[in-house]
Order: C-alpha cells, then sequence, then structure tokens
C-alpha cells in the first residue's frame, strides 16, 4: 500500500506539484532499503515524467530550460563519477540548506523583490547541483527551485519547466542506475501497478495546479520546499 501512495505521491509531482516526488523515496526508506525504494520507483519516474510533459508541452520556459538541461545532465555525469566517494549525509545536509535558505529569504523579506531574469551563470550553477542532487539523493528540488521561483514565472509556466527538465534528467540517470545494477531484480508486474498509480497522480497532480490561483500555488510550492529540506536534514541526521 505504502508503495502505491508513493507513486501516487510522484505522478502528483509530474502533474506540477513540484518537489512532492522527493518525498517518496525518503517515505518507502521508512520500511524497505533506499537503493531498491529509488530502483522500484524509477520506472515511475521515467513514464509520469513523460505524461507531465504531454500536459505542459505548451507551458514552459525554453531559455530556462536551454540553461538548465546541459548543466543538469553534467551533474549527472559527475555524480555518476563521484557516487561511491561522497557521503550521502553531506549532499543531503547541503540539499536541505538549500531550499532552507531560500525559503527563509523569501520569507523574511520586508519587501518582495524584482523578478530575477534566467542568468546563465546561476542557471548553469544551479543546474549542475540540481543534476548531482537528484541522481545521488533524489531531491534535486531545492537548487532548481532556489534558481526559478525567484523569477515568479507563470504557474503553468514554472511546472511546465520543472516537469520537463527533470523528464529530460531523469532519462539521462538511466545508463547510470543500469551500469550500477539498480535495475536488476525489479517485479514487473509490481512496477506497471504502480506506473498506472503513478499516472493517476499525475492526472491529479494537473488538475489541482489548474484549481490553485498562482500565489497559492506559489506558496504551496515553498511550504512544500522547506518541509522536504527539513526532512533531508533530518534524515541526514539519522544516517
Amino acid at each position: 500500500m505504502l508503495l502505491v501512495v508513493a507513486a501516487v505521491v510522484v505522478g502528483m509531482s509530474k502533474g506540477g506539484l513540484a518537489t512532492a516526488a522527493a518525498i517518496a523515496v525518503p517515505m518507502l526508506s521508512l520500511v524497505m532499503n533506499p537503493i531498491a525504494a529509488a530502483a522500484t520507483l524509477l520506472p515511475v519516474y521515467l513514464v509520469t515524467d513523460w505524461v507531465g510533459v504531454w500536459f505542459y508541452r505548451r507551458n514552459f520556459s525554453r531559455r530556462n530550460l536551454v540553461i538548465l538541461v546541459p548543466a543538469m545532465i553534467f551533474g549527472i555525469v559527475i555524480a555518476t563519477i563521484v557516487t561511491p566517494y561522497t557521503p550521502e549525509p553531506v549532499l543531503l545536509v547541503v540539499t536541505g540548506l538549500i531550499g532552507i535558505w531560500f525559503c527563509a529569504r523569501t520569507w523574511l523579506r520586508r519587501t518582495p523583490p524584482e523578478p530575477a531574469e534566467a542568468a546563465i551563470l546561476p542557471g548553469l550553477f544551479w543546474g549542475t547541483i540540481t543534476g548531482i542532487t537528484s541522481f545521488i539523493t533524489h531531491s534535486g528540488a531545492p537548487p532548481s527551485q532556489a534558481y526559478l521561483l525567484p523569477q515568479r514565472l507563470p504557474k503553468l509556466e514554472f511546472a511546465g519547466t520543472i516537469a520537463i527538465a527533470f523528464a529530460i534528467g531523469n532519462l539521462a540517470k538511466l545508463p547510470g542506475y543500469w551500469v550500477t545494477g539498480a535495475l536488476v531484480g525489479l517485479e514487473w508486474r509490481l512496477t506497471a501497478i504502480l506506473i498506472v498509480a503513478g499516472v493517476c497522480g499525475t492526472i491529479l497532480g494537473r488538475w489541482i495546479v489548474e484549481l490553485l490561483p498562482d500565489a497559492t500555488y506559489m506558496q504551496v510550492i515553498k511550504v512544500m520546499l522547506f518541509t522536504l529540506s527539513a526532512g533531508l536534514i533530518a534524515k541526514a541526521l539519522t544516517l
């Protein structure tokens, strides 16, 4: 049952509730090995990614994708090389602190800042960090959102940019997972059930996004980001 819930959560994130997917692996880690949990959910990520791409095929920031996607792939390559030598708790803490720092800076500021531009150098930096953390800890949301949220994109454009960037990024992770043997031993009948649950979650996530006003949607994303970031730090302290 918990696997199905995790699959629905992954799907909801691909439907536009960005950040939600990152809690799926930690949720399953309570009852199973984190590596096995990540491998079990990887097909769900891959399928729901492209359902999300179809939903948002007309709503995305082309400039942000041109900046973020190559940087994310570069980060994934780095992560593939350094994963055996990188302590997971360190990355979890750093990733969590990025999210908390961004939320605190936003909420404590007295006057709203002007919308940021899709600048190349910050995008390359945050995109690379996103690729590294996404590959190793499956938590690329804090760095990617630290770059995108200050731009105050319309909610559908924000959701679409996230959906397309992570669809390409997760696909780029597949060779690394295959080489490391993470996909060996998957129960494909169970995987098919989880994929169906994930697609249903994607439809639900898209419906919620359309229902929420822009301002409310962004506040929901920030609260989810803060919660996730605190959870990552808490998880690191238990390892």
